[in-house]
């Protein structure tokens, strides 16, 4: 500040011929830099803008005249203290919800400014101030601060959008998060109830084999049970610390279809651009949805769009349609990848079947298609493969019941 506004200073024009009265950019990037900083005090920097637009201007003087002319230039100082000082008393800073009245504050500041420049330049030199000097001030006043505003604003709208689009791309990393821990959850609570059932199976044997009078094994039998009881313990301690998580984020459970969709085709887009693949996601939703609990879709559209991009080799497209037929909602999903082969469509949902190594020739897990399937068998709906060759590529159909989908009145 104390830098740009003695140098923009001197870009100077005089509008009254053969008067004193000038104008510079000099009040425009004060204006400027005092709406944008939010740590500069402006009292201070009145005082410190001031006393460096005085000094520069006696520097100039002696370099381009050799002699000092201090009372031409000293009561600039009391214009950018005046502007400084009602800056603050006026609250500038936290009015900008309201634009219109900091482009009046700015006009009128620079009003108070001038009048008090001026006021003393009467009694220090041979400046007068007339009608014409005044109606000048004030239209000069009024151009420079809505030119700053606007300038401002300008500003302000470009950092909102992209604290906006930062926030979205958090929001979308948050959902996809929440969805795959949604499908981790399922599991969990899945498996406690298994461990709960085999606990409960181990002790009716270990009565069994003591009933028999068979110690060695019964006692193994009901260490066995202890043991599936704290695995039952430990999937329900993580699924409640999951849960926490969860909640924790604060997210909605329920969104539109077609913002649910854009999240899933978003992060597989990228996740094609990561594999070096080309695809086209277009995406086609007919008739009218209400809005469906977030993490299930997304949970299973993520995981089918991400088998699709990987069976793709470098260029392909991705379909994904909904449709609304009486009381349940049709998600298609078609790619035109490699496909599945004959002997293996049989077995695509069976758990720990997979296809996929990498490159030291080790499997994936192969839990993708089959906890989908557990998903939306649980939620009492269906999962077809329709069709899948090489020629056709794959296509999955998804049919679930909207009761299961949305919110309880």
């Amino acid at each position: 500040m104390i830098i740009a506004v003695p140098i923009t200073g001197e870009l100077k024009y005089y509008p009254i011929s053969g008067a004193d009265l000038r104008f510079s950019m000099s009040t425009t990037v004060f204006f400027f830099i005092l709406l944008w900083s939010r740590k500069i005090h402006p009292v201070l920097a009145g005082f410190l803008t001031g006393s460096a637009v005085v000094c520069f201007r006696i520097i100039l003087d002696k370099v381009e005249v050799g002699s000092f002319h201090f009372p031409n230039h000293f009561p600039v100082f009391f214009y950018y203290m005046v502007y400084g000082l009602f800056f603050h008393i006026f609250k500038v800073k936290k009015l900008y919800h309201r634009p219109l009245l900091i482009g009046l504050l700015g006009m009128v500041l620079e009003i108070m400014g001038n009048f008090t420049e001026m006021t003393i330049r009467h009694f220090t030199t041979d400046m007068k101030m007339t009608n014409s000097s005044f109606f000048i001030i004030v239209g000069v006043a009024i151009i420079r601060s809505f030119f700053v505003l606007g300038f401002f604003n300008t500003i302000l709208v470009r950092e909102t959008r992209l604290a906006e689009e930062q926030q979205r791309k958090r929001t979308e990393e948050v959902l996809l998060l929440v969805s795959n821990l949604y499908v981790e959850m399922f599991q969990l609570e899945k498996s406690a109830k298994n461990a709960e059932k085999l606990t409960s199976a181990c002790y009716s044997i270990y009565r069994d084999l003591k009933a028999l009078n068979i110690p060695n094994q019964a006692q193994e039998m009901l260490k066995i049970a202890g043991e599936l009881h704290e695995i039952k313990k430990d999937n329900q301690r993580i699924y409640a610390g999951l849960s926490k998580l969860m909640a924790k984020e604060k997210l909605d459970d329920f969104m539109n279809i077609r913002e649910i969709i854009s999240v899933a085709t978003i992060s597989n887009n990228n996740y094609s651009e990561l594999l070096e693949k080309t695809i086209d996601f277009q995406v086609i939703i007919h008739n009218e949805h209400p809005k469906y609990r977030t993490f299930i879709i997304l949970s299973l559209i993520n995981n089918l769009l991400a088998n699709a991009v990987e069976a793709i080799h470098q260029e392909g497209q991705i379909v994904v349609t909904v449709e609304r037929i009486q009381d349940f909602v049709k998600i298609t999903i078609k790619d035109n990848g490699s496909g599945i082969s004959e002997k293996n469509k049989v077995y695509i949902f069976e758990p720990g079947f997979t296809t996929k190594y990498d490159q030291a020739g080790i499997a994936s897990n192969g839990i993708g298609l089959s906890y989908t399937k557990n998903v939306i068998e649980n939620l009492n709906g269906k999962i077809h493969l329709i069709e899948s060759s090489k020629e056709k590529g794959t296509t999955f159909e998804i049919l679930l019941p909207v009761g299961n989908l949305i919110k309880k009145e």
